[in-house]
């Protein structure tokens, strides 16, 4: 697959994750081996959206938690700005890695300090990377939390977190990740919890973002209408493989792998009023400590083949950017 996911001519690429994997050992005598990560090749460009989409336990959170350096990858390479990172990082080099690739957490609130104002949260990382000088620090969280449509700024500089709701909040975090102007920021699942009113107001902010300080995004989350309107392309993830990716219109309109005809049938469908179809699903999802051989999709898929059974299907093409992990 590495060989087939070549950055194309006049792109810049952000970030690119290669075979990556990660193991979590639980117990000590009698040891489980959970594979959350199995192999990953991932990459996201410059001012690119990539929406990372799956069930729960599919391993997406894994990877930004991989990516971000929260853990340490089994095996694998990362490489940021074409470079190539270090297994295990030093304190001055992960403080560096840290301001170009920044985190917007899924809980708004758990991931504030309730013991500060809000504005302590965007003040770390400007002291913590040496941004500005003491006396226009809260000139420039200010800036923030205007550009983050917190106006007027100097009425929520000095609020504490339970003085503000859910989508305030995350507008804080969307902040703070802003602060290291970075250039790749990982946003966990970042409207899951806020009402379904706010959340197109807050993936609106992300796309002006995007624009105004040439940020790029990978963006998880379990919702593939969201994945479609916020992303440039769409990547689903299954038992901690990516099954299919490719430009965001082609994967919705036109899913080639069944896992992502699955997802896209249960979706929820306005027109479908109080009585939603009906999805049929058969097998069940696959024991990470005990992956299959071959398609960890195939005890599900109602399409499957012997072929499914004996070994993990290739990545082929079928489109330009337009990629499935299928025997079909």
């Amino acid at each position: 697959m590495e060989s087939e996911l070549q950055i194309e001519n006049g792109t810049v690429e952000v970030m690119r994750v290669k075979k990556l994997k990660k193991i979590f050992v639980i117990g000590t005598i009698k040891k489980k081996y959970i594979h959350a990560v199995n192999g990953v090749d991932l990459d996201v460009k410059q001012q690119e959206v990539v929406a990372l989409v799956g069930e729960s336990g599919s391993g997406k959170t894994t990877m930004a938690r991989i990516i971000s350096r929260l853990y340490v990858p089994t095996s694998g390479e990362i490489y940021l700005d074409q470079k190539k990172l270090p297994r295990k990082m030093r304190k001055s080099e992960l403080l560096k890695y840290r301001k170009k690739v920044q985190m917007i957490f899924q809980d708004p609130f758990s991931s504030l300090n309730p013991l500060y104002p809000v504005k302590y949260a965007v003040e770390r990382p400007i002291k913590v990377h040496k941004l500005a000088r003491k006396d226009e620090i809260e000139d420039r969280i200010s800036e923030l939390f205007e550009e983050c449509g917190l106006t007027p700024a100097n009425q929520f500089l000095k609020r504490y977190p339970y003085e503000l709701s859910g989508g305030q909040r995350q507008r804080v975090g969307i902040a703070r990740a802003l602060a290291t102007k970075p250039e790749l920021i990982l946003a966990d699942e970042p409207t899951s919890m806020l009402d379904v009113s706010i959340r197109l107001d807050i993936m609106n902010l992300m796309l002006d973002l995007k624009e105004k300080e040439g940020v790029s995004y990978l963006f998880i989350t379990h919702d593939l209408a969201g994945a479609h309107y916020v992303a440039d392309r769409i990547a689903i993830m299954y038992a901690g493989h990516i099954m299919e990716v490719g430009p965001s219109d082609e994967v919705i309109n036109d899913p080639k792998h069944p896992y992502t005809q699955l997802l896209k049938r249960a979706a929820p469908k306005p027109e479908a009023g109080l009585e939603p179809e009906k999805v049929d699903v058969g097998g069940e999802v696959p024991d990470l400590a005990n992956l299959p051989i071959g398609c960890p999709f195939e005890p599900r898929c109602l399409f499957a083949k012997p072929e499914c059974k004996e070994k993990l299907p290739d990545m082929v093409k079928v489109g330009k950017d337009h990629f499935v992990r299928c025997v079909l």
